[in-house]
């Protein structure tokens, strides 16, 4: 079958949608994804205009898989914007939905099931569907619960994928509510734990970075970093090696394309650490945290390095694959870095 211009498959998508055609909805999805990479980027915007306004209308549990392909047909033409207000709406409402089921669920028949069970969905819907005027809710409503407990992560994931980009974490609508859904059901839903991960992002944050050992000190601003590993090999990647960097070993050229845009997030040999990381009043800065946990000391988020105490390695350079990290450092004039080196606190 010749596949179709991305103008009929957009018109193939809403025929199938208005149809109720579960079988030519999935074939049209098929065409529009496949006609996508081949369109020009006025075109992808203009099937993206369209279909924006048919995402606000569609059921959760009908309408997750066309938010991704729309999620991703943003790469090929148009603006974020064109979809992000809806997606954004859409992912909000599947998560408060999602997380009404799992309260209502938990307290009138136990554990819920798992997300991606979707054996269980039949026999779910027909238990919660008949318990539905028990929690004050309709058939209809309580179906819609249930799809969106299964579902709503098809609806997370294309804001996901979209909030790795620097200029849709910085035009996120509703963001106060997506992150209250979120918070709500991030610790069920693996897609909402991720999207949590990026709502907590600094871009443009500024860090006061210090050498203890040598008593240098530097201004350093970074944007898109996942989490402190990633934080940890880019502050040793900016500092270290060279005729003016820190003392101490650099990353290796691979350890480094995996924290920042390179193919391999797991170079071989893995991620090793060079220094401690350590905040202002000599806690230790774990790994496993973020950028956006490191305390304001004294007005500003800061960072000592110390020699590590023991060998630190771990298998992977940054947890967002898409997301572009950035560092840049100013050295601090010896009088200024002395100054801040007085006042934080050893290491515990």
């Amino acid at each position: 079958m010749q596949d179709r211009g991305l103008d009929t498959s957009t018109d193939a998508v809403i025929a199938a949608l208005e149809a109720f055609d579960r079988e030519a909805f999935g074939e049209a999805m098929q065409e529009l994804a496949r006609a996508t990479p081949r369109s020009r980027p006025d075109e992808v915007a203009t099937a993206l205009t369209r279909l924006a306004p048919v995402l606000e209308r569609l059921p959760i549990g009908v309408g997750g898989h066309l938010a991704q392909l729309t999620g991703s047909m943003v790469d090929f033409g148009g603006t974020p914007d064109l979809v992000l207000p809806v997606l954004v709406d859409r992912a909000c409402e599947a998560l408060e939905a999602a997380a009404r089921f799992r309260v209502l669920h938990e307290k009138a028949y136990g554990e819920v099931p798992a997300p991606d069970d979707h054996e269980r969905i039949p026999a779910t819907i027909e238990r919660f569907v008949e318990g539905a005027d028990a929690h004050g809710l309709s058939d209809v409503e309580g179906q819609a619960l249930v799809e969106a407990w299964f579902t709503g992560e098809h609806w997370v994931q294309p804001v996901l994928y979209l909030a790795q980009r620097r200029d849709v974490r910085a035009a996120l609508p509703q963001r106060d509510r997506l992150t209250a859904a979120v918070e709500a059901t991030r610790d069920h839903l693996e897609t909402a734990g991720w999207l949590h991960g990026l709502l907590l992002v600094l871009d443009d944050a500024p860090l006061i970075v210090l050498h203890r050992e040598s008593g240098r000190g530097f201004e350093v601003t970074i944007s898109g970093i996942g989490d402190n590993f990633q934080l940890h090999t880019l502050l040793t990647a900016a500092l270290m090696g060279g005729d003016r960097g820190l003392p101490g070993e650099r990353p290796s050229e691979e350890e480094i394309a995996a924290a920042t845009d390179g193919p391999e997030l797991e170079p071989e040999g893995g991620m090793i650490g060079r220094v401690n990381l350590v905040d202002g009043e000599g806690t230790w800065i774990w790994n496993e945290g973020r950028p956006a946990d490191i305390p304001v000391y004294d007005g500003a988020r800061v960072v000592v390095l110390d020699p590590p105490p023991y060998r630190r390695t771990w298998s992977t350079g940054r947890p967002y694959p898409l997301m572009v990290p950035s560092v840049t450092a100013e050295e601090l004039p010896a009088a200024e870095a002395a100054r801040w080196l007085s006042r934080v606190k050893p290491a515990a």
